[in-house]
């Protein structure tokens, strides 16, 4: 993508749209009371509206105004308890420690219960220095309460003004990381490419595809307002969503053994002709992405009848030229033409008259594809023993920011000695890899931001100008805090000191020196925590993920089975399982790169781990081209040989499976279906019996290889 599409794109998209908002609701309140002389008074409304920001993430309406409506209740009720015993140091370290704990467990409840905690602990931090008196805590906490209702109120006109747009956005950078996907695909089918790092960047963004796909879900099948028929523009987002499933779904159906396929193909040319074509593909798919954040009017797509038609005659010259048998590669060009149908299917629904035509098909069952967040009490109970992670991370928090607290207030740290407890909070996270990502983040952006902070105050003195850069730092710091931590910490230092310096700041090198150095202790702090009390690694979590996808991939192939023993296909049920197994594929893959980040004597069973997620990746793409293969033959009837084959891969994986069985883990339902003993042989041509053998055999391989590759985590 070009670089000027590149900033286009990013000041249309959501990450923009969520720092202007953020902006707006933290800046006013300050600059309003500032005219009336009443600073003070403003910057406290503006805590108030910066709290309750961070529990404004994405998704459905009603989930945002539940979780903000919260998130006020909680501040108000930390800033009242904190101004009311912050004069009592003994009791101000019993409340951090009961708070630090109770609310790092809302993580249970999920992301936007964890912001909600977070933003009742910033505001517990920030309230530890105020001396108030009991009506002045009253009044201090109502004005934080204020602020935060002020910014809700934003926050939901905003989501009234212009209720589709977010959505767009999210499936606006859906649809780009779809086309990134498909792009390391497309390389498989050039000779120089490594195919094993290849696979890692695979599923590397299969776990960033996955995220963007469930929240874009939760975006519009949560939402009543999408789900309207007579609403054109949820309409018109609900078919593009489904139509990039199904794509993505053919884009993992186009994987074979890639090592025999160029031996085969290599010279021949043909393999050379999908990767241009599957680029272009790809390229389409960015150009969507752009016109649906950018909110543009859709151009016409791409006429890809000249790339098919090549390809094609590629194909044909491998028979006559090469005299090789070329039903494989029609089979990947079935796959290619699907995609490019696909592709511009989705153009096609910015007709009016196309899209009014369409229906959305089996519509009652969208809501199945949405996870649901339980937020029954019986969760948290459940969670207070040893073996929660979220338990372990709790307590962790409490005592670390207790010690942060003592070392702040026994020590001569600075007048600010809150930024060591806000260090802490915001570095501290559940697995030690996130905790030393964030922590070398946060101190990169706080040196460099620092540095670049006290430079723009020694050498502009205009204030008009200085007011102009801080809106332009925090405009940038909110944007990015999603997507590039680093960069939102280097636009936040400056901010804030150029805040200070509004606020009447003396020494603003002694207030950047002094910002540094408490982000030094608080990450220190942090990070030896992490390896001290009650450590968490991964390859401790590592069991439940692997059962979790061997299931997904058994009941992913127990549509095959179906096929073969033609038995009612329910489509719903497919996509269900389809959805499972790129879920636990996510899981497991993510959980592989915070392995990754981790020290190397706590990685056990590294190589092999990530030897098992990809010969899982590849079971699951093998399984889909399986399901598209046979569901494209015209009679099907499959041969003895086939039925032992899929047979014998269903028990290597229920065998797998086995070996990760916990006392407590659920049952597994592994009812196999009843597969025919005979058949005729006769309802396939050679070739299509030779290349669905050829496939299950490839099954079957890979179903050993993971029952071979499991043995070494049996008993870790």
């Amino acid at each position: 993508m070009k670089p000027s599409r590149e900033i286009t794109s990013f000041i249309f998209s959501q990450y923009f749209s969520d720092g202007l908002r953020i902006t707006l609701g933290v800046l006013l309140p300050s600059l309003i009371f500032f005219q009336f002389d009443q600073l003070e008074i403003g910057v406290t409304i503006s805590l108030g509206a910066l709290c309750v920001s961070l529990s404004d993430n994405p998704g459905p309406v009603i989930h945002k105004r539940n979780g903000m409506l919260f998130c006020n209740l909680f501040v108000f009720l930390a800033a009242i308890l904190t101004g009311v015993i912050n004069r009592y140091p003994i009791l101000l370290g019993a409340e951090i420690l009961a708070l630090c704990f109770l609310f790092s467990m809302f993580s249970v409840y999920g992301t936007r219960a964890s912001a909600v905690g977070t933003a009742a602990l910033l505001i517990m931090i920030l309230t530890i220095d105020q001396q108030l008196t009991f009506s002045q805590t009253v009044l201090y906490a109502s004005l934080v309460l204020a602020g935060g209702l002020w910014y809700f109120m934003l926050s939901m006109a905003v989501s009234q003004i212009r209720p589709y747009r977010q959505a767009q956005q999210e499936l606006g950078e859906c649809i780009k990381e779809v086309a990134t996907y498909i792009r390391l695909k497309a390389e498989f089918y050039l000779v120089e490419t490594d195919f094993d790092e290849n696979y890692k960047k695979l599923i590397n963004q299969q776990v960033v595809v996955h995220t963007h796909q469930d929240s874009v879900r939760e975006m519009l099948f949560k939402s009543r307002m999408m789900m309207k028929d007579s609403t054109t523009t949820g309409r018109l987002l609900i078919l593009i969503f489904v139509d990039v499933v199904d794509l993505f779904e053919q884009a993992m159906a186009t994987i074979y053994d890639y090592k025999a396929l160029h031996k085969s193909f290599g010279s021949t040319g043909a393999l050379d002709n999908f990767h241009r074509t599957i680029i272009r593909i790809a390229d389409e798919l960015d150009d969507l992405s752009f016109l649906l954040t950018s909110n543009l009017t859709a151009a016409k797509a791409h006429n890809f009848k000249a790339d098919l038609e090549q390809l094609k005659s590629g194909i044909d010259r491998v028979e006559l030229d090469f005299g090789l048998n070329s039903l494989l590669l029609k089979k990947i060009l079935i796959n290619v033409r699907y995609m490019v149908n696909r592709t511009q299917k989705m153009y096609s629904y910015f007709n009016p008259k196309t899209l009014s035509a369409q229906q959305i098909n089996r519509k009652n069952d969208l809501g199945k594809f949405v996870s649901h967040q339980d937020y029954d009490i019986k969760l948290f109970r459940n969670n207070l023993n040893f073996d929660s992670l979220l338990f372990r991370h709790s307590i962790r928090v409490a005592l670390v920011c207790f010690i942060g607290y003592l070392v702040a207030s026994l020590f001569p740290v600075g007048h600010h000695s809150y930024w060591i407890l806000l260090t802490i909070l915001v570095i501290l996270k559940p697995g030690f890899s996130l905790t030393k990502q964030r922590n070398y983040q946060r101190l990169i952006g706080t040196i460099v931001g620092g540095l670049a902070g006290a430079a723009i105050l020694i050498f502009i003195k205009d204030q008009t100008a200085l007011f102009f850069l801080l809106l332009i730092f925090m405009v940038a710091s909110f944007s990015f805090q999603r997507i590039n931590y680093v960069v939102s910490v280097l636009f936040m230092t400056p901010f804030i000191l150029i805040l200070f310096n509004f606020l009447g700041g003396s020494d603003n090198l002694l207030i950047a020196q002094e910002r540094i150095l408490d982000t030094f202790i608080g990450s220190g702090i942090a990070l030896a925590a992490n390896y001290l009390i009650l450590p968490s690694w991964e390859h401790q979590q590592i069991r439940p993920y692997m059962r979790q996808v061997l299931i997904g991939n058994y009941n992913y192939l127990q549509n095959v089975a179906l096929l073969i023993a033609q038995k009612p296909f329910n489509t719903t049920a497919f996509k269900l399982s389809r959805k499972a197994i790129y879920v636990s594929s996510a899981n497991i893959g993510g959980a592989f790169q915070r392995m990754a980040s981790e020290p190397k004597t706590k990685q056990k069973n590294s190589k092999d781990l990530q030897k098992f997620i990809v010969l899982n990746h590849i079971l699951s793409s093998y399984t889909a081209t399986l399901i598209s293969n046979i569901q494209t033959v015209e009679k099907q009837s499959f041969n003895n040989e086939q039925i032992k084959l899929l047979r014998k891969s269903m028990r290597n994986l229920q065998e797998a499976i086995l070996k990760f069985n916990q006392p407590d883990d659920p049952a597994f339902a592994d009812a196999e279906i009843s597969l025919p003993d005979q058949t005729d042989e006769k309802g396939l041509d050679n070739d299509e019996i030779k290349l669905l053998t050829e496939q299950l055999e490839l099954v079957r391989t890979v179903t050993a290889d993971i029952v071979k590759i499991s043995v070494p985590f049996r008993d870790d």
